[in-house]
């Protein structure tokens, strides 16, 4: 029953037009509007300093510091400069736990209390609630209440004053799995998990697994060992004037937002991610398998319609949203699957969001409290589409969708399903008579004439393709969609009419 749908938005799917007119900016000819969008945003949001990047094809194609470190030495930012991340560092934790999952270390569906036996004795808010898996933790949907800015100033907590706190248990926001709430404490709990499951320290087991595998040496969770030539002091704007936060140390929270980097390390992370698209046949050689990388983009089933971060959020497309793992996900009109998340703290600032569609990035981080810039990243990523800098990845056809569619074009030519003899599945004329169809393609004719050209085909899937033929007196659409059956055969075929 919901072939329909399928088909019409197959038909509804952009078909291989034309390209635009005017030729692709090149990514140097676009910094200068990029670097006036940062700059913009720091001087309104009062930042001392910032550092922003574009990761494509695999690399830090452009990367630019504004400001200083510090207000006390004015050491200027560059791209070796250490700021903390903040709730960015929720994307390790949660790769983190996923790589556990296949060592067999753990389970999603494990109970979360299975791995932190303090959690058993919690009193849940309804005697028919769900108790927490592993995987509630990963996608804010265990019911416990949104935490900012509390969670932020329990970093230092020490692991034993955290076991305490887990022993006291917590008073529930929600039934948990009933809806999405963020929750800081639930991605220092999934921390815990990390440490019990693999027998090391968090910060050890990201260290050994993800940091140094990716050869990000700059970055860790020790603020205290940086050297003071790259250290970024966090600070506060109040009172019309800026002052420094607390340095906070390691602690238990540190699962949730504690990790430092310099936005030459962390563009190996994003490099690293955005290497996980598309799939293929190469050898996986990264520390965690991109099938696994793939997984984190797997948004939960709450999801909710907002609109793109920026200035273009207003009059884009809508975007359907969901917290997936570590990872804010949305569909957007123009630029395909997003991933993003930002990072508040006291005394940071920081945000990224990644296009895997295009193999591109965008990543900013500040030494100011909660000056996340989101909205310059969003612009820069906009402004790259609307430059042509993110070419789509070309979806191949597979030889069942061009046999089938050659198939098809003949059928159309001779006016009747004759060539189609031996490739439709069993369904094709139940659903539709032979004899109806016969006249469908005279009267197809009759509306467009002969169509001895066609675009390039445009497959829309292994299975799927949607086309347009050049006809005598106009252009037709069409799709077809594949069966599962072997060999492959056509289950549905449709064609429009092109409107001037």
């Amino acid at each position: 029953m919901k072939t329909l749908f399928l088909l019409t938005a197959l038909l509804a799917a952009p078909l291989p037009v034309q390209a635009k007119d005017a030729p692709p900016r090149k990514l140097e000819q676009l910094t200068p509007e990029i670097d006036a969008l940062f700059l913009k945003f720091q001087a309104d949001a009062h930042i001392p300093g910032m550092v922003y990047g574009i990761v494509q094809d695999g690399r830090l194609a452009y990367v630019k510091g504004v400001g200083v470190q510090t207000l006390d030495d004015k050491r200027a930012v560059t791209a070796d400069s250490r700021f903390r991340i903040a709730s960015m560092t929720k994307a390790f934790t949660a790769l983190a736990i996923l790589h556990l999952r296949d060592q067999g270390k753990l389970r999603l569906d494990d109970l979360a209390e299975d791995h932190i036996p303090e959690m058993k004795r919690w009193t849940y808010p309804t005697s028919d609630s769900p108790r927490i898996r592993v995987r509630d933790l990963l996608h804010h949907v265990g019911g416990l209440v949104t935490d900012d800015p509390w969670g932020d100033r329990q970093q230092i907590l020490s692991q034993q004053d955290f076991t305490k706190m887990i022993a006291a248990g917590v008073p529930f926001s929600r039934t948990p799995q009933s809806q999405h709430e963020y929750s800081n404490y639930g991605y220092a709990l999934l921390g815990r998990i990390v440490a019990n499951a693999s027998g090391m320290a968090y910060t050890d087991y990201v260290q050994r697994t993800i940091l140094t595998p990716l050869g990000m040496t700059s970055s860790g969770f020790d603020v205290t060992k940086t050297p003071k030539a790259h250290y970024a002091r966090g600070y506060r704007w109040e009172n019309d004037a800026w002052s420094p936060e607390p340095e906070m140390i390691d602690g238990a929270f540190n699962a949730m937002g504690g990790l430092q980097v310099s936005a030459n390390d962390y563009a190996k992370w994003v490099a690293f991610l955005l290497s996980a698209w598309p799939a293929r046949d190469a050898a996986d050689h990264g520390p965690v398998k991109r099938a696994t990388v793939r997984e984190m983009a797997q948004g939960l089933n709450f999801v909710t319609v907002a609109n793109r971060i920026g200035a273009s959020g207003a009059t884009a497309c809508k975007q359907a949203a969901a917290y997936a793992m570590g990872w804010r996900v949305a569909q957007d009109c123009d630029l395909g699957l997003t991933l993003a998340h930002g990072g508040g703290y006291p005394g940071y600032g920081s945000h990224v969001m990644l296009m895997p569609d295009h193999g591109v990035g965008v990543f900013a981080l500040s030494n100011r409290t909660y000056a996340g810039p989101s909205a310059p990243a969003w612009d820069s990523a906009v402004a790259m589409d609307q430059a042509g800098l993110l070419p789509g990845r070309a979806v191949p056809v597979t030889p069942a969708v061009a046999d089938a569619y050659a198939a098809v074009r003949a059928a159309y030519a001779a006016g009747n399903l004759a060539p189609l003899d031996g490739k439709l599945a069993m369904n094709f004329l139940l659903d539709r008579s032979a004899a109806n169809w016969t006249a469908e393609l005279a009267r197809l004719k009759g509306a467009v004439g002969d169509c001895p050209t066609a675009e390039p085909l445009a497959p829309t899937g292994a299975m799927s393709a949607s086309f347009r033929l050049n006809c005598a007196k106009g252009q037709l659409d069409g799709m077809l969609l594949l069966a599962p059956t072997t060999p492959a055969t056509i289950q549905a075929l449709r064609f429009r009419v092109v409107v001037p």
